[in-house]
């Protein structure tokens, strides 16, 4: 199953208290809460490309499976960080006190985020 395509965020739990404790300014949270994200995503066998604009901003990151790379964090941060593969449609990853799991069902992405007993989960669709 291939990554690759375009998604729209459909919707998103717990964006507001996560922000918080990932330390966003209130300003910026409440600018990104309503925006519907694009995430377009190319997926090269063991590599890709993700890029995620939200209103005016861009963040690029690429990565290749089983290979530690550098990262943009949504808090503008670069942090290292390895992606594995589990099955063919789950990428996991752990960021600096972060796990991150995207997981592809058809058409359906699914990306939830945890931090301590904190969990943030967006859902977006091939567009």
């Amino acid at each position: 199953m291939s990554f690759t395509g375009k998604y729209e965020l459909q919707s998103q739990e717990n964006f507001e208290p996560f922000m918080k404790a990932l330390g966003l300014p209130d300003e910026q949270i409440q600018k990104g809460k309503d925006i519907k994200s694009i995430s377009e995503i190319v997926q090269d066998g063991k590599k890709f490309k993700i890029t995620v604009t939200t209103g005016s901003k861009v963040m690029h990151n690429e990565f290749t499976i089983g290979e530690e790379c550098e990262v943009e964090m949504l808090t503008g941060e670069k942090v290292k960080a390895i992606f594995q593969m589990e099955g063919n449609n789950k990428l996991i990853a752990n960021l600096k006190g972060l796990k991150s799991v995207t997981e592809l069902n058809g058409d359906i992405i699914t990306n939830t985020m945890t931090m301590g007993d904190l969990t943030y989960k967006r859902i977006s669709k091939r567009i």
